[in-house]
């Protein structure tokens, strides 16, 4: 089961967080760890490398894009090499809905679209789609005018 996915900006403010089957009272244990992992392992690291960690029993993969950190948390069938495909299919959507790596600012005006795109790959604490189009073509936004 994915346990969480989180994206932060690089002074560890949370900017989106999905969490699944994990109690209320250990998220923000998760919240502290994975900002301070981050903190110490991100500094200089290169946009989409990927770092690994695990904590009990439980695996992390985490990278930069930009200027935003990303952590994805899974245990069970989601290991190191699954977790790397599901943050390889959401940096893809990220820079396609931002167009580039993003700014915290661009990543901020793209929020709708990348929270649509993460609700897509990751369903209910499951990968539910890896393919780009198919992640572009469900979540395809008519603009406010046309509705």
């Amino acid at each position: 089961m994915l346990l969480a996915v989180l994206f932060a900006n690089t002074d560890g403010n949370i900017l989106i967080e999905r969490f699944h089957g994990v109690p209320a009272e250990e998220r923000l244990h998760w919240r502290s760890f994975l900002v301070k992992l981050g903190a110490e392992n991100l500094k200089g690291a290169k946009n989409e490398e990927l770092f690994v960690a695990s904590h009990k029993s439980v695996y992390i993969v985490y990278t930069m894009l930009g200027d935003i950190c990303i952590y994805v948390v899974g245990k069970d069938d989601y290991d190191e090499l699954a977790l790397a495909e599901v943050i390889f299919a959401i940096t893809s959507s990220t820079k396609d809905a931002c167009g580039k790596p993003p700014t915290e600012r661009l990543f901020l005006d793209k929020y709708g679209r990348i929270c649509l795109s993460l609700d897509e790959i990751v369903w209910q604490g499951m990968l539910e789609n890896t393919e780009k189009e198919r992640i572009k073509r469900l979540i395809r936004m008519k603009p406010p005018a046309d509705v």
